[in-house]
């Protein structure tokens, strides 16, 4: 390139707008407003298939699809001119649905230290998981950043089942183990999980494996036999609604045994296979790893800061950053530039995936000042929400942070939609802080339990 060339490309604008403060990062997000370009994914062999792709796409007629812990993900059933997202999310909460998430891999910890290595690497405490519970956690680095989020089972006295959400953890657990030497196995398992969520899901759930599942509670595991294959029950899932997932084991062999006597019952009572529902698990302030939060992101950066128990005696990865984070909160001096937020914000519905991390901006100055993570409309509360980040300083919280999630704070920003979704084309839309949940979640989580003053839920 001429010296010419270099110097007017050094003269354009950056085009990962450096007035979004990104300096509490290592890697910085890419802000640039790419939209959807129309590419076409590659399918070959490097890209795991799960048991149930041949169901999922070549049966059943996905027509995208994403990479999700190098698994391919069905991310759309119904093409647009049939509905596509929204009729699925009318399935989801109306009748019940089925869901192809063997992208979440099965992490076995097995052996007489499991419940000690279990401990280690989560910030709760496994000892109060009983056998056959599960109960939702975050596992952090030694700088306090979440690695991931997953539903922790407990099958067995020295067994535990990391479901993961969208990052490597096998090997990150493998790792700790070596300087440790707790006596376990650490591997993957041939275990494929499926969702069935809706309200019609403990219908579908008797059907296929008997009435004795209605007595599950929340996090509550059963084992049970589907079309004569042993499978693992839990009342759990990713959207809000009342929900049950099916853990097949041996699934390479056994996935389509189970997976057509269940599609079949959940067509009798009206539903039909959806992708996740994200529409559903942002009314529900459910969050994405890799989406709203990753390994550069603390639990009080966003809603997760009762994950981090204050009267944890046993050590952890990550307990002492996490212990100085949280006095730095508590003193109103935060550790991070951004913190996560609600939002509900004007524009037309917004009914599929955001391509791109939409600008946030400062309506007094103009001045762009944070990001949108998670957006999706919602027909009850007829308006679009959002999760986000915004810098610190200006939600003017009086008390501690997390008080943006109580509804109690009068901020508004604007958003920079695409045209497609803007009032005016070029325009930013209106937004105003919200609480978070947007919309209950049928078994309410920790959190939103202690809003209500209720006996912690077994989350």
């Amino acid at each position: 390139m001429s010296n010419e060339g270099t110097s007017r490309t050094h003269e354009q604008e950056h085009p990962n707008h450096p007035s979004v403060d990104q300096s509490d990062r290592t890697l910085p997000r890419n802000l640039r407003q790419s939209g959807d370009p129309g590419i076409e994914m590659l399918v070959s062999t490097r890209v795991r298939k799960s048991p149930f792709f041949h169901k999922s796409f070549n049966e059943n007629g996905a027509w995208r699809a994403t990479v999700y812990n190098r698994i391919y993900h069905p991310r759309g059933m119904l093409e647009p001119d049939e509905g596509g997202m929204m009729a699925e999310y009318d399935a989801l909460v109306n009748h019940v649905t089925l869901w192809d998430v063997a992208v979440e891999r099965q992490i076995r910890v097995k052996g007489p230290d499991a419940e000690a290595l279990t401990d280690y690497v989560i910030t709760r405490d496994a000892t109060e998981i009983d056998v056959m519970k599960g109960k939702y956690v975050i596992l952090c680095n030694q700088n306090g950043g979440v690695l991931n989020d997953p539903v922790l089972l407990r099958p067995g006295e020295e067994e535990f089942w990391f479901s993961i959400s969208d990052s490597t953890l096998m090997q990150w657990l493998q790792g700790v183990n070596v300087g440790k030497d707790f006596d376990v196995e650490i591997d993957e398992i041939d275990v494929a999980p499926m969702q069935i969520q809706g309200p019609k899901s403990v219908d579908v759930m008797v059907d296929v494996v008997g009435e004795e599942v209605e007595e599950i509670p929340y996090y509550g595991l059963m084992e049970a036999e589907i079309d004569g294959v042993s499978c693992l029950v839990s009342q759990t899932g990713f959207s809000g609604e009342k929900g049950f997932e099916i853990y097949v084991k041996e699934a390479m062999e056994n996935a389509e045994r189970v997976w057509d006597p269940v599609l079949e019952s959940v067509r009798e009572h009206g539903g039909m296979q959806v992708a996740p529902s994200h529409h559903r698990r942002i009314a529900a302030g459910i969050l994405s790893w890799g989406q709203d939060m990753d390994h550069e992101t603390s639990p009080f950066q966003v809603n997760l800061a009762y994950q981090v128990p204050d009267d944890k005696d046993s050590e952890y990865v990550g307990k002492e950053a996490l212990e100085q984070q949280q006095e730095q909160v508590e003193n109103g001096e935060y550790p991070f530039t951004h913190k996560m937020i609600g939002l509900k914000m004007a524009g037309e519905p917004i009914r599929d995936y955001a391509p791109d991390f939409w600008l946030i901006s400062d309506p007094e100055t103009g001045e762009e000042c944070g990001y949108v993570t998670s957006p999706w409309y919602n027909p009850e509360l007829e308006t679009n929400l959002a999760l986000g980040f915004v810098p610190v300083e200006k939600l003017d919280v009086d008390g501690h942070i997390d008080q943006v999630y109580d509804g109690d704070v009068e901020r508004e920003f604007r958003v920079h939609l695409p045209d497609e979704y803007a009032e005016e084309p070029g325009e930013p839309v209106y937004a105003k802080v919200s609480e978070v949940p947007f919309k209950p979640s049928v078994n309410p989580s920790a959190r939103e339990q202690a809003k209500l003053n209720a006996p912690e839920a077994d989350d």
